[in-house]
């Protein structure tokens, strides 16, 4: 069985009463993918905002492995400390990594940023030397729109990401550099300018999917628009 840990910040972990891009994954996987899998990980909960901490299960389907490494103001700054201890507990396979965001925002600059993944991905390779890994960009964001600044940090911070997927791939501990997601609008793809709605996690879902399936054959091709269309979207939580 194929284990996959997602591992993310407030994007990943979700808050009550969403599907999460986890879930938007899963049921595309569970369709497209030939095999048996599962997602493992630590942690299960979502972010609960009226209590400020993760303690909700209040998924809008709880039917999947709900199962992650995520943590809202994460970062790879925390992240690189745990990793390796959770692929070790859950023999995880392959890591999905939706991180950055956090870090540029309100702990490290680019550079640092950056040398917290290659610590991040040594840990991993520490745990299991036949690690899988797909990496997501910083995709596009509120404060990035209106910070010109912290936009040239998120830009920098990519270009210096995609220079370390190119320096640290190898053929027993593959990484993917996976692309932004197609057509990301923070005006119809997030509820806040920065977290995912119904659309914006079937987007950031079919980024880590396509890169899977272009790179390692793993499933088919996102049904992006029909799923979009057919899917419910997540009802509304206090924000």
């Amino acid at each position: 069985m194929l284990r996959f840990m997602p591992v993310g910040d407030s994007m990943t972990i979700g808050s009550a009463g969403e599907h999460t891009w986890r879930h938007r994954l899963w049921q595309h996987l569970r369709v497209t993918y030939g095999g048996p899998f599962t997602f493992v990980g630590p942690r299960e909960e979502l972010y609960d905002k009226t209590a400020d901490a993760p303690t909700s299960l209040a998924y809008a389907d709880p039917d999947f492995p709900r199962a992650h490494l995520a943590g809202w103001g994460e970062g790879w700054l925390h992240m690189a400390p745990l990793v390796g201890d959770a692929i070790r507990a859950h023999r995880v396979d392959v890591l999905l990594v939706s991180l950055g965001l956090i870090d540029l925002g309100f702990y490290t600059n680019a550079e640092q940023t950056a040398e917290n993944v290659r610590a991040f991905i040594a840990a991993a390779r520490e745990a299991q030397p036949r690690i899988r890994m797909v990496l997501l960009p910083v995709i596009p964001n509120i404060r990035a729109q209106a910070d010109e600044a912290f936009a040239a940090q998120v830009d920098h911070f990519n270009i210096l990401l995609a220079k370390t997927v190119a320096d640290l791939d190898e053929p027993r501990s593959p990484i993917l550099l996976a692309s932004p997601p197609q057509s990301y609008d923070i005006h119809t793809d997030t509820y806040d300018g920065t977290h995912p709605n119904a659309s914006g996690e079937h987007r950031i879902a079919e980024a880590f999917a396509e890169a899977m399936r272009e790179a390692w054959g793993l499933g088919q091709p996102y049904a992006a628009a029909t799923t979009r269309a057919t899917s419910t979207a997540s009802p509304p939580t206090s924000r």
